[in-house]
């Protein structure tokens, strides 16, 4: 039986939305779409990062906001309004600062075009290497969770 490879996610929303998910220890992908959520297994580590601070506004963020892990196999429907219904994913996040990108656009090999940094973020959901996830989470991290 094929040991189970652990992968590393990054997400994309507004730094209001990931502080709501952090409170409610939930985690949202791509205006609530599930497809990606699908992807992930129990054990796998995600960061968001939130290239604006509010969803509607223009107030640039450019920061890792959140770190965590996802908890277990459930994905599930939250009825947030009438018209909204977004899949979710249970994830413990742990303590972090949340740590700006610009310092690490030259080292982060998942960025292939250092002048369109922000390109790989476009669709709000993209899996990263190991490598790329141990330099972002050793400036996130607090000591408390080494």
């Amino acid at each position: 039986m094929e040991a189970k490879q652990q992968k590393y996610w990054i997400l994309v929303a507004s730094k209001d939305h990931v502080k709501n998910g952090i409170a409610a220890g939930i985690i949202q992908a791509c205006h609530g779409k599930s497809a990606p959520l699908k992807r992930m297994k129990p054990g796998d580590f995600v960061i968001y990062y939130s290239g604006k601070q509010t969803l509607d506004k223009a107030e640039k963020c450019q920061e890792f906001t959140a770190i965590g892990q996802v908890k277990d196999e459930e994905i599930y429907s939250f009825q947030m309004t009438a018209d909204f219904c977004p899949s979710r994913r249970n994830v413990t996040f742990f303590a972090h600062r949340d740590t700006s990108i610009l310092p690490f656009i030259r080292d982060l090999q998942f960025i292939t075009n250092k002048q369109s940094w922000g390109y790989p973020f476009r669709f709000g959901f993209l899996e990263i290497n190991q490598a790329d996830f141990d330099l972002i989470s050793s400036h996130m991290l607090l000591k408390e969770n080494v």
